[in-house]
């Protein structure tokens, strides 16, 4: 397997030299061969689609999904890039809008907020390359060692931070935090039912994180929400750092879990087609609700 793991990312070194409208050309046609071999995945992101837009026609909603798969393998396939490009190159091609220097300037604790768009590795870059503050991010550790030390040297290789497991205890990121550490922090997937509530999300109940709203209270963090997105063909990436929450958190964490997904919402009917449907957003369920999947 390892074998196996070394010959992709060979691939993805090697894809990283092309042009960048080469490689798009090359993710989007990934994309559709994935959009009828992935069965399962295709299944989730419809059926997620129809939950949550059910305003829309299943033919609308079907070309939201298939071109979701298009952006999806894009960002697989342009990792190689983030990891191996060239730090000018990079800046080149990806377009920071807002105030990213803010963190920099805060004497205070900060967390990004950066919800699951198919360009979230671009944000966590973007951190690294436009600005000085010391980064601290979790991963999900991979099975495939090799796999595993790729993405953690790929999102270290600029030496302005650090990335902690999901599988580990929060003590050692909190320690980061402390010592000055921004926090690019993902919200917006179900782990289950442990710190979570069920507030809408985009219209159905979503076990939602209350951790973002408790570390920012304990720590006094200042929250700033940054969303990405890659833009079409060659152009490159857009990362914008949004305005800082003034009135985040409160001392309700169930009302700032509804308010977070409630603006996660928004961004999503701004770009439906680059959120991640893939993922079993509504897996966890309340007490007694049957599975809607």
């Amino acid at each position: 397997m390892n074998v196996v793991a070394r010959l992709v990312l060979g691939f993805l070194w090697l894809l990283s030299w092309l042009p960048l409208a080469l490689q798009a050309a090359v993710g989007r046609g990934l994309g559709k061969l994935l959009w009828v071999l992935a069965g399962s995945r295709r299944r989730i992101a419809l059926r997620n689609l129809e939950l949550t837009m059910p305003d829309k026609t299943p033919q609308e909603r079907r070309a939201i999904a298939r071109e979701n798969f298009q952006w999806i393998a894009r960002s697989i396939l342009e990792r190689g890039l983030l990891w191996y490009a060239s730090p000018e190159r990079l800046r080149r091609l990806i377009h920071v809008e807002g105030d990213i220097g803010f963190a920099e300037r805060t004497p205070g604790a900060v967390m990004w907020l950066a919800p699951h768009f198919v360009a979230l590795d671009v944000a966590g870059q973007s951190t690294q390359l436009f600005q000085n503050r010391q980064v601290g991010s979790i991963y999900q550790r991979q099975s495939i060692p090799v796999f595993d030390e790729a993405i953690r040297k790929g999102r270290l290789r600029f030496a302005n931070g650090q990335v902690f497991s999901r599988h580990e205890k929060a003590l050692p990121l909190i320690r980061a935090i402390r010592r000055g550490y921004a926090f690019f922090n993902l919200p917006d997937m179900d782990f289950g039912p442990q710190e979570a509530v069920f507030v809408p999300f985009m219209g159905v109940p979503a076990a939602t994180l209350t951790a973002p709203s408790k570390m920012a209270r304990s720590l006094a963090m200042t929250v700033q929400p940054v969303v990405a997105e890659i833009l079409p063909g060659g152009q490159g990436y857009r990362v914008r750092y949004l305005e800082p929450w003034k009135d985040f958190p409160t001392d309700d964490p169930v009302a700032d879990a509804a308010r977070m997904n409630e603006w996660i919402a928004s961004e999503v009917r701004r770009n439906p087609s680059q959120y991640y449907w893939v993922h079993k957003r509504f897996k966890t369920r309340p007490p007694g609700e049957p599975s809607l999947y």
